[in-house]
């Protein structure tokens, strides 16, 4: 019996603690002044090790997928997987972002707190879905865009759970809509790179959702890429560039079509010269040009490279 006491103690300060976070999320979502970016920065910081001493336990912290992505654990990941054990916890918060949804960062707040929620709770209404889809979508690219600009992987629990437990897990994927699961894709294959998860590749484009325009913009691969080479181009952080021209090697032998291959091309050959419209560093150059050997050998011309 006091064992049996003894575990319950530590469940009832997690739950506790993580109430009390959740009151004040809300009061701060009440507050008409309240800055929703500053609530967003909150939730993205690392929790320190008093508060994971009352959060987590010994076994759930050396077992916390989140913790194992790069050994950092925030508020938002115990806080979405709470809103996943306790629902109704959560629905107070949810119906109060969704109240201030025109502000900035009330889509970032939503995809932290609930991207899990979305996929492991269940929903009645296929509008609400649909609905909540789209923002987490909009949500978690704003998200995600903030480590590319910051050249952080703050947020790579986030990715993880949508590539991983999402996008590779058919059973959860089709709970979405279809619209929604071709954005969630093309949203993943902006950012497969940045995070390294090339490993999961092959598993990611053969689990691609059907798209209606698959005859004019070809199948898995070909919409991969072409993602990539947009992404490429809105790069502006030059280590995160560079490391985009390094891992962009992978796509060696993978087969194209023309116009994918040719938009490929083009957009590492905007890599290459000094000057508009990429003012590419000499790094940037080089990287671009290893690039473009390895995938298209045959149409390089080595004298014409820019120093």
């Amino acid at each position: 019996m006091q064992h049996q006491q003894g575990e319950a103690s530590p469940r009832r300060r997690s739950s506790a603690y993580l109430n009390a976070l959740s009151l004040e999320i809300e009061k701060r979502l009440q507050r008409k002044r309240s800055s929703l970016q500053e609530l967003f920065a909150d939730l993205a910081l690392e929790i320190d090790d008093r508060a994971k001493d009352i959060i987590l336990s010994r076994e759930d912290l050396i077992s916390s997928p989140e913790y194992s992505v790069n050994d950092r654990l925030c508020f938002y990941d115990v806080l979405a997987n709470y809103y996943v054990r306790v629902p109704l916890r959560g629905k107070p918060i949810l119906d109060l972002i969704v109240q201030v949804w025109s502000q900035s960062f009330a889509s970032h707040t939503f995809a932290l707190l609930f991207h899990k929620w979305l996929f492991e709770v269940e929903l009645d209404h296929a509008d609400v879905l649909l609905c909540y889809s789209s923002a987490l979508v909009q949500g978690a690219t704003n998200v995600l865009w903030i480590d590319i600009q910051s050249n952080a992987r703050c947020f790579q629990s986030l990715f993880k759970y949508l590539l991983d437990e999402v996008a590779l897990e058919p059973t959860r994927l089709n709970k979405i809509p279809v619209q929604a699961q071709r954005d969630l894709y093309l949203l993943l294959s902006r950012f497969i790179f940045f995070y390294n998860a090339v490993e999961k590749l092959e598993s990611f484009l053969k689990l691609c959702p059907t798209f209606p325009n698959a005859i004019l913009v070809g199948g898995p691969a070909d919409i991969f890429v072409t993602e990539v080479a947009d992404q490429l181009q809105k790069l502006k952080v030059e280590p995160v560039l560079l490391h985009y021209l390094v891992q962009i090697k992978v796509l060696g032998g993978m087969q194209l079509r023309v116009a994918t291959s040719t938009r490929l091309k083009t957009c590492l050959y905007n890599f290459t010269s000094p000057g508009g419209p990429m003012y590419p560093t000499r790094a940037v150059r080089h990287a671009a040009w290893d690039a473009l050997d390895l995938l298209f050998p045959a149409s390089i011309i080595p004298f014409f490279k820019s120093k």
